[in-house]
């Protein structure tokens, strides 16, 4: 390793750990040659033992003796050329905001992501989450932490949800993110973003040619709809998917028609010619807020709910998913 004492944060050599946005770092044009940030040994650790490439590490200066297992092993798979800056704690307070109980951050490699289809294929998964808008980072590394112990063989975040590989997401999951397959399901959110503005500009010129009035409301309209054809990259696209896959799709969601999450198991213990036997299993969980969307709701094959004591209308997302992702797991 090269280790390469810095005298400030604001030095040159520093910037994807201080002046760039984790936008910026995602790169949106070549997603595989973005970076992200992990932070801490063991997210540290995780990465490495996925292969996901080293760019740099900033370490403390009383933590360089102990990372020398992660030198070793980036020396042994890497070379030896990949720089170790070195700070006080201080310095690496200042960058971060509070201090590290570990004082190590690596900017790594970003890697290009499969479909869906490419990815429920080469897991053969039988039981998958899919995070429909979870804006919380804490909530996405917690249902990725959760998914890893208890066997969710892949997840899904829809076009806006939180990136997995922010920082924080990735510290609270403790790297588990680097060991659970995931990828996006209906598009990239930077690439649907972009998709609305090219839409909403092209709509408005029309309008101005055809000197027709045009409301908001039907812009928005048809920028969600993703086009003429009314179809929508999420939910309408990606629960097709799931379902040509052969998945069951459960919306967790207390609705009227909700069945308890103690009936959709016992679909799962069902013998397999019962024509509500469950096999693969698809759990769709919403935003912090509002929950999910009613299309999704309305285009899923179940709605299932996790009755509640005391006067309890909910629990936070990231304790239901782990609810139900214990009482749904395969057991065979």
């Amino acid at each position: 390793m090269q280790i390469i004492r810095v005298d400030s944060i604001d030095d040159e050599r520093l910037a994807a750990y201080v002046n760039l946005t984790e936008l910026q770092l995602r790169n949106r044009l070549e997603p595989e040659k973005g970076i992200f940030i992990a932070e801490s040994p063991k997210v540290i650790d995780r990465a490495l033992a996925a292969g996901r490439e080293p760019l740099s590490l900033l370490v403390e200066e009383p933590w360089l003796e102990g990372m020398a297992g992660e030198f070793a092993d980036i020396d042994a798979h890497w070379g030896p050329d990949v720089p170790v800056y070195v700070a006080s704690p201080e310095q690496l307070r200042r960058l971060t905001g509070y201090r590290l109980h570990r004082g190590a951050i690596a900017a790594m490699r970003r890697w290009k992501l499969p479909t869906v289809t490419e990815l429920l294929t080469r897991t053969r998964a039988r039981r998958v989450a899919v995070l429909e808008n979870i804006v919380d980072h804490t909530n996405v590394g917690a249902i990725m932490r959760s998914a890893a112990a208890l066997d969710v063989d892949a997840v899904l975040v829809t076009p806006s949800c939180a990136d997995p590989l922010y920082r924080r997401a990735a510290r609270v999951s403790m790297g588990t993110v680097f060991q659970v397959p995931w990828t996006r399901i209906g598009g990239d959110d930077i690439a649907r973003d972009e998709t609305r503005r090219d839409r909403s500009h092209a709509l408005r010129e029309q309008a101005s040619r055809d000197r027709s009035p045009i409301t908001q409301a039907q812009i928005d309209d048809v920028v969600a709809n993703g086009g003429a054809d009314g179809k929508r990259a999420w939910p309408d696209a990606g629960l097709a998917e799931l379902h040509g896959l052969g998945f069951t799709t459960a919306a967790m969601a207390l609705t009227d028609d909700s069945i308890s999450l103690q009936a959709l198991t016992d679909r799962l213990e069902l013998p397999a010619d019962d024509p509500d036997y469950v096999d693969k299993l698809a759990l769709i969980f919403g935003t912090e807020g509002d929950g999910l969307s009613r299309r999704t709701i309305a285009h899923a094959d179940l709605t299932v709910k996790i009755p509640m004591s005391h006067g309890v209308d909910s629990l936070n997302v990231a304790a239901s998913s782990a609810v139900a992702f214990y009482a749904t797991r395969v057991r065979d």
